[in-house]
């Protein structure tokens, strides 16, 4: 019998294959504070969190304390505003339809009240394209447009963490010890599937390391076709 092959092993779950994620802080501001009068607050802190690739900034409001991704150029001790009259300065959390076009914003709502929901990720931002109405255009990092009530709130300015992925590990070692944190040691290091006999896996066999079949796969594949690229929207060269 041949052997399974990675994605196989991969997709049944094994605690060898399941990352291991701990966040110590849950994100999300409370709007119901600020969603009729401008208040104002301080950045107590800025935190690591292991689980995320940017820090987390602790925000005091009235008593109230809660932690939002920081965005570049935030620093400790900062007063920010949150309210519909607050200027849309970096830091500050305002509705859309206060945010002039062309700002970038982010950790924004997806709904009113439930505490920003999208861009959240290390280096991301989203575009404020245009206000129609009661309804805010905004360009997200994948480049799709998107339209959100204009109540709901964002913080103005950009995820930090920009460029944490353009850094090489340059150590196989540092590498190792990276993927040991992240609980995924049993898929480091990566062979090559052509590299591979070709009962260990569907790239294996031949000379010169050329596939024997298309690369795409369906999204409904099986676990032991789900190889190569899975469900791509689009293959060859990028045409300008």
């Amino acid at each position: 019998m041949p052997k399974r092959t990675m994605a196989q092993r991969i997709g049944h779950g094994s605690p060898v294959y399941r990352a291991s994620i701990q966040r110590r802080f849950v994100l999300g501001y409370p709007s119901h504070l600020f969603s009729s009068q401008t208040v104002k607050g301080r950045v107590v802190e800025l935190h690591h969190d292991p689980g995320r690739g940017y820090p987390v900034a602790e925000v005091k409001v009235d008593g109230t304390t809660f932690y939002v991704p920081a965005v570049m150029g935030l620093y400790v001790g900062q007063v920010i505003e949150a309210g519909p009259n607050a200027s849309p300065s970096v830091g500050n959390i305002v509705p859309l339809e206060s945010v002039p076009e062309g700002t970038s914003v982010s950790c924004i709502e997806l709904r009113p009240g439930d505490g920003g929901k999208l861009v959240r990720g290390s280096g991301t931002f989203a575009e404020v394209v245009s206000h129609v109405g009661d309804r805010t255009i905004i360009r997200l990092p994948s480049r799709k447009l998107k339209e959100v009530d204009s109540r709901c709130f964002a913080i103005v300015g950009v995820v930090a963490g920009l460029g944490r992925t353009d850094k090489p590990f340059l150590k196989a070692g540092k590498k190792f010890h990276w993927m040991k944190s992240k609980h995924r040691l049993g898929r480091y290091p990566r062979v090559r599937g052509v590299a591979m006999q070709p009962v260990k896996h569907p790239f294996g066999g031949g000379a010169g390391g050329k596939l024997s079949r298309p690369e795409p796969v369906k999204r409904t594949a099986p676990p032991g076709q789900k190889i190569g690229l899975i469900a791509a929207r689009r293959t060859g060269r990028k045409k300008r």
